[in-house]
């Protein structure tokens, strides 16, 4: 009997990368609801994963975009300039290098253009449903280029040389900060401790602790549970 369109008579193998072990541990309920994907591993480390993903050769990476350690950009960037590992044989032939899908919270440009820059096929957000995960996978599998609807056009003005247009700002507070700030905001709001942004953004723990109070300061927030709550209400985590 042919197999239903789309899904392919081996499963493809995927490997989840992300620092939050709940969040993976959803993904992978979702998937195991679906029909021809295998999880054959994962890992919440930028270390984890590189060893993971050579390990384990699977099709498919499902990437988070900000971990500590480099985020994605880290893990494409040592599987892919790391020293070459076998085929793996199977039963359709030899299965060849992985793909890249990140799946993040972040819609930046800078963060689409960056990761897709360092080897992505597809860029999608964690807003997604399981279903449409699903299809985004066997797609990039298939050698197909995905993006969440309003991420491809970052990319294509990369590539055509022209600046993605920026969002106008939400508040004076949130347009008052500064591009690191905000970057320091975004992680802050995501539960990193100060080491842990500073790792990811590569710069001392004294200067995040300094971004952090600067935060503090020009949002009028008085601690960190109440600037959590307000990153929020803005969708900055």
């Amino acid at each position: 009997m042919a197999e239903p369109h789309g899904v392919p008579a081996v499963p493809t193998r995927v490997f989840l990368v992300d620092d939050h072990a709940v969040f993976r541990s959803g993904v992978r309920a979702e998937l195991a609801r679906e029909t021809g994907l295998e999880v054959v591993g994962e890992a919440g480390s930028v270390s984890e994963a590189v060893a993971g993903i050579t390990r384990s050769a699977p099709d498919v990476v499902l990437l988070d975009v900000h971990m500590p350690g480099g985020g994605g950009v880290a893990v494409l960037t040592g599987v892919t300039s790391g020293a070459p590992t076998p085929p793996t044989p199977t039963p359709t032939g030899v299965r060849s290098a992985p793909v890249f899908l990140a799946l993040s919270v972040s819609d930046a440009a800078e963060d689409v253009i960056a990761t897709i820059r360092a080897g992505a096929r597809g860029y999608v957000t964690k807003t997604i449903r399981g279903d449409e995960l699903a299809d985004a996978i066997r797609r990039v599998a298939d050698g197909d280029a995905v993006f969440s609807p309003r991420l491809a056009g970052f990319v294509l003005d990369s590539f055509t040389g022209r600046s993605p247009v920026p969002e106008p700002a939400l508040d004076p507070e949130l347009d008052s900060l500064t591009r690191r700030e905000l970057e320091v905001l975004r992680l802050l709001a995501r539960g990193y401790t100060y080491r842990e942004i500073a790792e990811d953004l590569v710069i001392s723990v004294k200067t995040v602790e300094t971004h952090a109070s600067n935060v503090l300061r020009k949002t009028q927030q008085s601690n960190r549970n109440a600037l959590t709550r307000w990153a929020a209400t803005r969708h900055l985590d």
